[in-house]
């Protein structure tokens, strides 16, 4: 039976124990992944990128730079989600994309490519703290509704910042304009593992506050 959207946010949790006999197919990781893709995104520059670890070897090299977590190898899949800083320089990748695609839509046209890469840059290429913000803001839309997305299909996540953001990227080679914004395995619950109690929220009288 499909779910709605409040079982999917109730469903969700932060699983430690994942069952690594229990594999995430390759075609359901990409329904997930692309559903995710419609996440919010300034100017649709979509700055997120991800790596996909499934090789053992390559998981326990991971491990070993997030604090020794099981949860990182145990996953059948892990992710490294990456934020591109620089997504919104006009020799971007992401920004030659989305360049391709607003032309191709009618959205602008040829001459305006110059003022649409210099709003860009007048709103995240001010400052390292600008770059950050638009890359890490932007990637956590995306991160959460992929936990979401695996959520619906009755599969588990584990978003990780415990780990050691520098040695991560030097280990798996990652450019200089990304920034590791958290890793996330993904998978199904182990057998016989205890889940703790959902813990409590804000409620909205909590969360909500003004400054006068």
């Amino acid at each position: 039976m499909e779910k709605t959207f409040k079982q999917i946010l109730q469903h969700r949790r932060a699983i430690n124990f994942f069952d690594p006999e229990r594999d995430v197919p390759e075609a359901l990781l990409r329904e997930l992944v692309e559903d995710a893709t419609h996440s919010p995104s300034s100017f649709n520059l979509q700055p997120w990128n991800i790596m996909v670890l499934r090789d053992k070897e390559e998981k326990m090299r991971l491990q070993k730079l997030a604090m020794n977590q099981l949860k990182v190898s145990e996953a059948p899949v892990t992710l490294i989600i990456l934020a591109d800083t620089k997504a919104w320089h006009k020799d971007n990748e992401a920004f030659k994309l989305v360049k391709k695609h607003k032309l191709q839509d009618g959205e602008l046209k040829e001459d305006q490519i110059d003022w649409f890469h210099g709003v860009c840059e007048r709103l995240y290429g001010k400052s390292h703290d600008s770059e950050l913000a638009f890359a890490v803001k932007n990637t956590a839309f995306f991160a959460m509704s992929l936990m979401y997305a695996a959520a619906a299909r009755g599969l588990e996540t584990h978003p990780m910042d415990g780990f050691d953001h520098d040695g991560v990227k030097k280990e798996f080679n990652i450019p200089e304009n990304y920034w590791v914004p958290l890793l996330l395995a993904v998978g199904h619950h182990a057998k016989n593992a205890e889940v703790l109690p959902k813990k409590k929220r804000k409620s909205y009288d909590e969360l909500v506050l003004s400054f006068d």
